[in-house]
C-alpha cells in the first residue's frame, strides 16, 4: 500500500453532528415561515435520510407522505426555493454557535495539516453550507486548508453513486490508494468504496443500525481527552482518540 497522502472528509454527520439537530430544525422553520404545517421529527428525518439531497428529500417527503402543500405552477422551483429558505436558517443557526465539530474533528484536521497530507472535502451538502460551516468552526483562513471541495450539485449522481468522490480525486490529482474516506453513513461507505477509497467510520446518531461492511474501521467518533471514542470494529489502538499516526498505520495495514 503506498504512503497515505489525502485525508478526504464528508461532512453532515462526520465534520459535525449537523442532520438532527442542525438540517432537521432549519427545515422545520422554513416550513412554518412558508405556512406548511409539516413537522420533520427526529424519527421521520432518520428515514428521510435515506434520500440523499435535501430536495431530494422533500420531493421524496412529498410523494411518499402526501402531505398538505399549496398547488403550484412549477413544483421543482418551488421545491428549490422551499430549500433555499431551508440553507438561510441553517445557515443562522450556524452563526448563533448552535452547532460544532464533533469531538476530535480540529485535532485530526491540524495533526493532518502539521505532517504535511492533503485534505479534501466530499459531500452532497451545498458549497455555501460546508463554507460557513468551516467558518463558523474554524475560522475564514480554514477554507484554504482544503486542496478541493467537492459539494452539491457539482456531479449529477449523488452518493451512494461514486461521482462525488471520482470528481474530487480528479480534483487532487491522486490515486485513491493514497488516501482515507471518512464517512458516518452505509451511503457514504457505498460512495466512497464505489471510487476504491478506504473508509474510515464515526457513526453518526442516525447510523448506528448501518452495515458498514468493507470499511476499514468503524467507531463511534474520533474522540479526545474528555470524552473517549468507542472502537467497534478495528484495531483497539484508534482509540482513545484516533491520532494521525494510527491511521497511517492502519491505512498501511491494508495492503
Amino acid at each position: 500500500m503506498p504512503a497515505l497522502q489525502a485525508l478526504i472528509f464528508d461532512v453532515d454527520g462526520t465534520l459535525a453532528e449537523t442532520e438532527r439537530d442542525g438540517h432537521r430544525i432549519a427545515f422545520n422553520q422554513a416550513f412554518a415561515a412558508a405556512g406548511l404545517n409539516w413537522d420533520w421529527t427526529p424519527e421521520l428525518y432518520g428515514d428521510l435520510l435515506k434520500i440523499t439531497g435535501g430536495k431530494e428529500r422533500i420531493r421524496h417527503y412529498l410523494d411518499r407522505w402526501q402531505p398538505e402543500a399549496p398547488e403550484v405552477e412549477d413544483q421543482k422551483a418551488w421545491i428549490a426555493s422551499l430549500h433555499a429558505a431551508k440553507n438561510a436558517r441553517y445557515h443562522e443557526l450556524l452563526h448563533g454557535g448552535q452547532i460544532g465539530l464533533r469531538p476530535g474533528v480540529e485535532r485530526l484536521l491540524l495533526e493532518a495539516r502539521e505532517a504535511g497530507l492533503t485534505l479534501a472535502i466530499a459531500t452532497t451538502t451545498t458549497p455555501e453550507n460546508v463554507l460557513t460551516l468551516l467558518r463558523c468552526t474554524l475560522g475564514e483562513e480554514s477554507i484554504g486548508w482544503f486542496a478541493a471541495i467537492g459539494a452539491g450539485d457539482v456531479v449529477p449522481a449523488k452518493k451512494p453513486a461514486p461521482d462525488i468522490y471520482t470528481h474530487v480525486l480528479k480534483e487532487l490529482q491522486l490515486e485513491p490508494e493514497v488516501c482515507l474516506a471518512f464517512e458516518d453513513t452505509a451511503a457514504g461507505l457505498k460512495s466512497a468504496s464505489g471510487a476504491d477509497l478506504a473508509t474510515f467510520i464515526t457513526q453518526g446518531y442516525y447510523s448506528r443500525d448501518h452495515d458498514f461492511t468493507g470499511a476499514i474501521a468503524v467507531l463511534d467518533g474520533l474522540g479526545h481527552d474528555a470524552e473517549p471514542c468507542q472502537v467497534i470494529d478495528g484495531p483497539d489502538y484508534l482509540a482513545p482518540a484516533v491520532r494521525l499516526e494510527a491511521l497511517v498505520e492502519l491505512h498501511a495495514s491494508q495492503a
